[in-house]
Formats: structure tokens, C-alpha cells, sequence
């Protein structure tokens, strides 16, 4: 079995702009019993992770250019299993042109419906061309269900893995600080937050804030007025805009308190992850995915309004052991429920379960590959 993992247009694993696309899939391939069967195609730039697998295409190429490169990079790889990551448009437009492989859309954020009839009919017939439709939440891949039922017995969801060990520190030594790390936009609830810290800080002054505001320059216009209303705190608030992965890991682990106020039904919510795992008690609005992302180890608000995340915030400052208690929960249950073992033992198995798919019941257009070399591959891991 061969497979190869197609990531969008502009990911290159350099160190100082990796997103969280990048770092799952990074995850996923380095604890994957299939590991030196899986070929990873990126842009060039950046340096190959250790433990996988990696061909580039030239960085800064458009999308049809960028197709046609990585075509010829699949044709020579002859793959048995596509996984293309996050970019619908691109990637159906890849499958067209390889028939006989099985196509996996793997989508880290949700797909949202379709705003009238063309359109639903635009991404319907984009969508059918892959044999499986892989989803980081099950709440994330519901809904897909619900807005697109012919294509519900695709769907698959496979969470988010977390390597706790980069992000642990101990949740007993943390400094009174209250942290926002997502990227810099309304949906994202960073308006209530710079609210309820606002307020929050007004009351104890011996608590500070941080915000790690990612995609800076693309929603500064908006998120300028939110952040300002922050500075009349002076060093008590430290604002990082687009930061590196290493700055956001640094800070998480210091903080006491992270806050996750999303307005939106997230896929899963990578950012409470890390917070659970780094040993800060967290706040959520549970909206989407991020309920399967902290279980019952996080104190979950409605976020109509910034009342109910004030209110909360001020809970967690005024009780110590209830903020101990969740900041523990929390950390144990990401490595036991989010281990990267776990999760691509689940991304290995649906793998193994779509080639024995197609091997007892293949495509039509199969027939000028009769899938020897699949069976083959299977026998050397059963072996």
C-alpha cells in the first residue's frame, strides 16, 4: 500500500510559519504504523521532519500550475490512497486526473453549507469524487452529514492528536495570568475577551493578560479597536501578533487560565489542546468540536454576550482549587483520549479498511491496475 498526503498550497513545514494543519499531519505521519509507506508533497522551503517521508513542489505557483506539478509528483508515485488536506477546490480538481487511486478528503475545519442551490450543487459534485471525507471531530462531520445526507456513509472522523510531552509543565506552578491564542478575528470571540479581562484585571490587580493573536496582518482592521481597549493596563497585558508556535507553547505554559471563546462551531479547536496539555485550567464555549476537544475538563460559558465570560474568568481567579482541578483533569485527559498513538492507529486502520474496500469491490475504472500491487502491500503488512 502506497499513500501519499497532498497539504495545500503554501504549507512548507518551515519552523517559524508552521500552522496547525502542518503540525497534525506532521503528528499523525511520525506515529503512524504505516509511517515509511506515507510520501508527504508540500511546497519547497522548508526543512523535511524528521521521520517522514517528504516531496516538494516549487513554492509560490498558482493553482493550476500547482496541480500540474504535483499530478506529475502522484503519477511517479503511482499511490493506492490520496489524502489531500483542507483545500476542496484543488484537490477535486486532483482526483479527476487519478482515477484509479482512492481519494481522502481530510478537512481541519468544517465545510459549511451551501448559501443557495448552484452552489450546493457546485460543491455536491466536487465532494462526490472522494471515496472517504475525514473530519477532526465527530460534531464537525454531523453536520457535514445533515447538510450533504448522500454523502453521510463517507464520513469519517479522526480528532486532533497532541504531542503532550513538547507542551506539558506543571499546573501547580503557573502565574496569574489569563491567555487568548487564536487568530485575530470576531469569530474567533476576541472582542468578548479583551472585554472580560478588561474587566477581569480591573478587579484583581494582581492578575495579568496575554493574547497570542495569530493571521495579524489579515484582520489588524478589525482587530485594532478590540486589543486597544487593553493598553490602559501598560505591561499588565502582553499582545504577541503572529507569533511562532514556540512563543505560543512558551506562554501557554505559564498561564494559569486559557480561554477559548469561540462564536463559531469549531472543528475541534487545536488551541484547547494545547491548553489542556500545557496545564492551564481552560474556558470554552464548547461550540462545534470543542467539547470532544476537553471532555468535561473545562468550564464552559455561552458567548452571547461578555457577561458569562467575565463571570467565569472571575470564578476560576477566586477558586484556586476548582481551577487546580481542571488544569490536572485537563492535562490527563488530552494524553490519554489525544495521544498521537491513538490517533493514527485510528487513521491507520481506516487506511487499511478503505484498500480492502476497494480490493473486494473496485472501482470500474480499476481495471488497468487490478490492484496486484495493493494485495501485495497488504501481505507485507500482515507478514
Amino acid at each position: 500500500m502506497r499513500i501519499v498526503v497532498v497539504l495545500p498550497r503554501g504549507c512548507t513545514f518551515c519552523p517559524d510559519k508552521t500552522n496547525s494543519m502542518e503540525t497534525v499531519v506532521r503528528t499523525l505521519s511520525a506515529h503512524s504504523r504505516l509511517n515509511r509507506l506515507v510520501t508527504l508533497i508540500t511546497d519547497a522551503g522548508g526543512p523535511t521532519p524528521s521521520g517522514v517521508q517528504m516531496v516538494t513542489v516549487p513554492a509560490g505557483l498558482g493553482r493550476k500550475a500547482r496541480n500540474a506539478a504535483v499530478v506529475d509528483v502522484l503519477k511517479k508515485l503511482s499511490p493506492d490512497i490520496v489524502e489531500y488536506h483542507q483545500q476542496l477546490k484543488a484537490a477535486s480538481e486532483l482526483a479527476r486526473q487519478l482515477p484509479h487511486a482512492i481519494h481522502v478528503l481530510y478537512r481541519h475545519t468544517r465545510i459549511k453549507p451551501s448559501r443557495n442551490l448552484i452552489e450546493r450543487l457546485r460543491y455536491g459534485r466536487r465532494l462526490a469524487r472522494f471515496d472517504r471525507l475525514v473530519f477532526v471531530s465527530r460534531a464537525a462531520g454531523e453536520e457535514f452529514a445533515t447538510d450533504y445526507p448522500r454523502l453521510a456513509g463517507r464520513v469519517s472522523s479522526v480528532c486532533n492528536p497532541i504531542e503532550s510531552d513538547a507542551w506539558r509543565a506543571s499546573p501547580e506552578q503557573r502565574e496569574n495570568l489569563i491567555l487568548f491564542s487564536g487568530r485575530a478575528m470576531k469569530d474567533k470571540g476576541l472582542d468578548l475577551f479583551c472585554t472580560a479581562l478588561a474587566e477581569t484585571l480591573d478587579r484583581y490587580p494582581d492578575w495579568r493578560g496575554a493574547l497570542m493573536l495569530g493571521d495579524w496582518d489579515k484582520h489588524q482592521d478589525w482587530a485594532t479597536p478590540q486589543v486597544r481597549m487593553l493598553e490602559r493596563f501598560g505591561d499588565r497585558v502582553e499582545i504577541h501578533k503572529s507569533a511562532s508556535l514556540d512563543a505560543v507553547r512558551a506562554m501557554t505554559q505559564r498561564a494559569a487560565i486559557a480561554v477559548t471563546p469561540s462564536r463559531v462551531r469549531e472543528a475541534l479547536g487545536l488551541a484547547a489542546l494545547e491548553a489542556h496539555a500545557a496545564g492551564a485550567a481552560l474556558i470554552s464555549s464548547g461550540s462545534g468540536g470543542l467539547r470532544e476537544a476537553s471532555g468535561e475538563y473545562a468550564l464552559y460559558v455561552d458567548v452571547e454576550e461578555a457577561g458569562s465570560l467575565t463571570s467565569a474568568m472571575m470564578r476560576l481567579v477566586e477558586h484556586p482549587d476548582e481551577r487546580l482541578a481542571l488544569a490536572r483533569g485537563g492535562q490527563a485527559y488530552v494524553e490519554r483520549v489525544h495521544s498521537p498513538a491513538a490517533r493514527a492507529a485510528e487513521l491507520d486502520a481506516l487506511r487499511e479498511a478503505l484498500v480492502d474496500k476497494a480490493f473486494v469491490t473496485p472501482k470500474p475504472t480499476l481495471r488497468r491496475r487490478p490492484l496486484l500491487g495493493q494485495a501485495a502491500s497488504l501481505t507485507r503488512l500482515q507478514g
